[in-house]
C-alpha cells in the first residue's frame, strides 16, 4: 500500500464534549492586554481540522472519540480497520495512568500507533520515576524528596524555593503559582493539599530560576532534535513565578497564558544548544518514547542544563511548541504529522517481518 493512501484514525477520549463551552469575551473579564488570541476552539473541533488537513494531503483519516468506553474502539477497528492509529488518548474513566492501558489495548490487537509505547508512557508520568531513571543515565534533574502521606512536618534538605507536583499528573496539572514556596509553613500546606486533593503523593523538587527549554525530538531509530523553542518570560509581573503553570497552557483568560510567550528557534550560545539537543535525545532513548516527544529543560544560573519532564504524545496543535519547532525546521504542519504517521506504520511493518 502506497504510504500516502493510508487509512488513518485519529482516536482521542473526550467522554463530555458539551463541557467544552468557550466563554466568550462578554463572560469574562481581562484586566490585563492579552497577547494571544483569546477565542478557542475545542479538541473535538482540533482533531476535525487535522483530519481534514490529512485528507487533502491524500491520507484516508477520520476522528474516533472513543467517550471513556474502550469497546467504542474495538467496535470501529473491527469494522474500518485502520492502517494507523494516530493516538490521542490522554485519560481514561478520569485517570492519566490508565493512558498506557489503551496504548496496551492497541499492542494486544496488533494495532499500528503512534507515539510512546505502554512502558514509557507509565515511567515519564511517574515523576518520581522518571527522574530517577534520568540521573541513572547522568542526566541533570532537579534535586527533590517524596512524600506520599501527610505528616505533622516533612523532613528535607531541599534548598528554597521548592516546587511541590501531583506525582502522578501530567499537562501541568497541579502547577500554579502557589505551588511554589519559600518556607516550611508553605511547603507543609502544598504538600498537603496535593496528597489530599489529588488523592496521590507530592513531589517536592528545587525550583531552578533560569530559562525554560523546550526540546522536540521527532524520529524513531533515528531521532533528531528540532529547533529549540524558549518561554520568554521577560513580560511576566512580578506577582507571578516564572513558570509555565496550568493557567499559563490552558486558561486563555488567565494573565500567566499571555506572559509566557515562547521564541523559537531560541537565542543560545552554540554549545549550550548542542549540549541541549544532546541531552533531549539521550533522555528520548532513555525513557524509550518513540516518534515525537517534547523534552523540559531549565537552563540555570549555574550554566547548568536541568531536565525537568521528557513528554511523550506532545500536544501537536499547529502553533503549539512542537509544532513551532517542526515549522522552524522547515516541517509544514501536514509534513509532521504525515512523518509521524509513517513512523508508526513503517515500525509495524517491520515489526511484522521480523
Amino acid at each position: 500500500m502506497k504510504e500516502k493512501n493510508l487509512k488513518v484514525a485519529i482516536v482521542y477520549n473526550e467522554p463530555h464534549p458539551e463541557m467544552y463551552k468557550i466563554p466568550s469575551k462578554k463572560e469574562e473579564t481581562i484586566d490585563f492586554v492579552p497577547y494571544f488570541e483569546v477565542e478557542k476552539i475545542t479538541p473535538m473541533e482540533e482533531y476535525e481540522i487535522m483530519s481534514t488537513r490529512l485528507n487533502k494531503a491524500g491520507f484516508n483519516s477520520y476522528t474516533l472519540n472513543i467517550k471513556d468506553n474502550i469497546f467504542n474502539f474495538i467496535s470501529d477497528y473491527k469494522n474500518n480497520q485502520p492502517d494507523v492509529v494516530f493516538n490521542f488518548v490522554e485519560i481514561f474513566k478520569d485517570k492519566p495512568y490508565l493512558e498506557m492501558n489503551v496504548v496496551s489495548l492497541y499492542e494486544l490487537l496488533g494495532v499500528a500507533y503512534t507515539g510512546a509505547p505502554p512502558m514509557a508512557l507509565a515511567n515519564c508520568q511517574n515523576k518520581q520515576l522518571a527522574k530517577r531513571i534520568l540521573l541513572s543515565a547522568g542526566i541533570l534533574t532537579p534535586h527533590f524528596i517524596y512524600f506520599d502521606k501527610i505528616q505533622k512536618s516533612y523532613k528535607h534538605n531541599l534548598k528554597y524555593p521548592i516546587i511541590v507536583k501531583p506525582a502522578f499528573e501530567d499537562a501541568s496539572v497541579g502547577i500554579e503559582n502557589s505551588a511554589i514556596v519559600t518556607d516550611s509553613k508553605a511547603l507543609k500546606r502544598r504538600i498537603d493539599f496535593v496528597i489530599d486533593h489529588f488523592k496521590q503523593p507530592a513531589l517536592c523538587e528545587e525550583f531552578i530560576d533560569g530559562r525554560e527549554l523546550n526540546v522536540a525530538v521527532l524520529g524513531d531509530e533515528k531521532p533528531a532534535a528540532l529547533p529549540i523553542s524558549e518561554i520568554d518570560f521577560s513580560q511576566m509581573p512580578e506577582h507571578l513565578y516564572n513558570i509555565v503553570s496550568y493557567q499559563a497552557k490552558w486558561d486563555p483568560f488567565h494573565e500567566a497564558y499571555h506572559k509566557t510567550i515562547p521564541t523559537c528557534p531560541a537565542r543560545l550560545p552554540k554549545k549550550i544548544e548542542l549540549q541541549a539537543k544532546e541531552i533531549a535525545l539521550k533522555a528520548f532513548k532513555i525513557m524509550g518514547v518513540k516518534d515525537y516527544a517534547r523534552v523540559d529543560m531549565r537552563l540555570g544560573k549555574d550554566n547548568k542544563l536541568y531536565v525537568l519532564e521528557v513528554n511523550p504524545n506532545p500536544d501537536l496543535t499547529e502553533g503549539a511548541g512542537f509544532m513551532r519547532s517542526a515549522h522552524a525546521e522547515g516541517f509544514s504542519y501536514v509534513q509532521t504529522l504525515s512523518k509521524i504517521i509513517k513512523l508508526a506504520y513503517r515500525r509495524k511493518k517491520k515489526n511484522t517481518l521480523v
